[in-house]
């Protein structure tokens, strides 16, 4: 067993090009990079303003439109990506796939279109994944920073230091959603930029006195919203640098007394930022205010080139996830060497047993056996059932929604009764990862180290078992469980039989 685990431990070489697709609510982004070192340099980018933000009707669904548009989109991206190692790409969706009802159904035809799984990340993940970005193209410093990145469905409010982000917030505020519902005819009264405002500033009201400026020392925004207002203040005169208040009061009077947003003649304003400048506008001018915020500084980076690291992270030694796994076992007091035990043959099993075992499958596996008891902290009576929602809810850096929902599912298979996942196990590769960690939750029933027997397993239309008789006459009640364990997946219809 330890044989096997060996042969998928092993790190993949690093890929020499990376990849990002960034699939935001106002444009779908693409950006390449060449590593090199701990380095990662700009190869090239790709974007297309496609509004899909926009693109959801009253209830709330994604329209025929947008999908198709958004599909077109995808698949010229896939043409740039071919021949990418899979390890190297990574494709992000935010707030329009957090917050759309027919995401889920969707989300297959996006990734057929594009070729790579799309992982749709929460708000503080996209938040944690922004500062990383910027923090790379910032100078040094060992001073506490703000980063406000507006996209089109969300805003993130972010405080660092150095590389490393340390308040994480997101607010349903987007420039795509906030112009549609206040400047959606084009017109650019007052008393449509003073609801948008006071919306906006009651949304950040409810984080500034974390977010307040005796917090850090210096403000940065990263959005195509703030490097737009600055080119615009800074163009037309109206700021000497940077986003100022007494600039934005400046640019809001030019934008009311041209009353319509394609009569503003202003240098810096672009027709594809055009249509959702007011909205961006309001949330900078609510951030500023709400914050207490002199001056923000437009900065690149952000959130393509925060997964670009975190890429470069997860094929070397820095693998964020690693991290907040860790931290869950300590911050839920989870009993480690048990943990670590039930994992190391969990995973080995999962490679054991599957037809083509996947490395990033038994990592998950791996993951699922070291959390599997976090529900312990709730209650011990059905704490798999309690460990798969804190799994599915919990803020996990470095972690997707997709990834989360997969560890959850894995522990709350961990044991009882088969049936209440009995869909997910149609899928042989799935069913082998279920098999492997309650196998091995099974045989440490007793917590403690096991003389581990030579074990015989694989997983198709029928599940085969092997194991010494002579270990288990030694080991009855270990013998009892594997007879129940054998009729739950008789029950679905995948027999329990011998391997010879």
């Amino acid at each position: 067993m330890p044989r096997a685990l060996h042969r998928l431990s092993k790190l993949p070489a690093r890929p020499a090009t990376l990849a990002v697709a960034d699939l935001g609510s106002n444009s779908f982004r693409l950006e390449i990079g060449r590593v090199e070192g701990d380095q990662i340099f700009r190869l090239d980018t790709w974007r297309e303003t496609i509004r899909f933000g926009a693109g959801l009707d009253s209830k709330g669904n994604l329209t025929l439109a947008a999908r198709k548009v958004a599909l077109a989109c995808l698949t010229r991206f896939r043409e740039r990506l071919s021949g990418l190692h899979p390890s190297g790409v990574r494709a992000v969706a935010t707030n329009t796939f957090r917050v759309a009802k027919n995401a889920a159904s969707f989300l297959p035809q996006a990734q057929a279109a594009l070729g790579f799984p799309i992982d749709i990340i929460g708000g503080l993940e996209e938040a944690r994944l922004i500062y990383v970005g910027v923090a790379h193209v910032l100078p040094a410093s060992r001073h506490p920073r703000l980063v406000i990145d507006i996209g089109g469905g969300s805003t993130e409010f972010i405080i660092g230091r150095g590389l490393t982000p340390e308040r994480l917030e997101s607010l349903k505020l987007g420039c795509v959603s906030m112009s549609q519902r206040f400047f959606g005819s084009g017109e650019l009264h007052a008393t449509a930029f003073d609801a948008a405002e006071t919306l906006a500033r009651a949304e950040i009201e409810s984080i500034a006195r974390a977010f307040g400026p005796e917090h850090w020392r210096e403000a940065f925004a990263s959005s195509g919203t703030a490097l737009a207002l600055a080119a615009i203040l800074e163009g037309n005169g109206l700021s000497a640098g940077g986003i100022t208040r007494e600039g934005l009061a400046r640019l809001r009077k030019r934008m009311i007394g041209a009353g319509h947003i394609r009569r503003l003649r202003l240098e810096g304003v672009t027709s594809d930022r055009a249509p959702v400048l007011a909205g961006g506008f309001a949330i900078m001018a609510a951030a500023i205010a709400g914050l207490d915020v002199p001056r923000i500084n437009p900065v690149g980076g952000a959130l393509r080139l925060g997964v670009l690291y975190d890429l470069l992270g997860r094929s070397g030694k820095r693998d964020s996830r690693v991290a907040t796994v860790e931290s869950m076992v300590e911050r839920y007091h989870i009993d480690r060497p048990h943990a670590r035990r039930v994992a190391t043959m969990a995973r080995a099993l999962y490679v054991a047993g599957s037809s083509a075992p996947d490395a990033g499958a038994a990592q998950r596996v791996e993951w699922a056996a070291l959390l599997h008891e976090i529900g312990f902290t709730v209650s011990h009576i059905g704490f798999h059932k309690h460990g798969a929602y804190i799994l599915e809810n919990a803020d996990m850096p470095g972690f997707s929604a997709q990834e989360q929902r997969q560890l959850a599912q894995l522990v709350l298979g961990c044991r009882g009764g088969l049936q209440k996942m009995s869909d997910q196990l149609h899928d042989d590769d799935f069913a082998a990862q279920v098999l492997a960690l309650r196998l091995a939750v099974l045989f440490h029933h007793a917590r403690r180290t096991i003389d581990t027997p030579r074990i015989g397993v694989q997983v198709g239309r029928s599940v085969g078992f092997a194991i010494t008789k002579r270990w288990l006459r030694a080991h009855p009640l270990t013998t009892h469980l594997l007879g129940v364990e054998g009729d739950e997946w008789t029950a679905l219809r995948r027999p329990w039989r011998p391997l010879r």
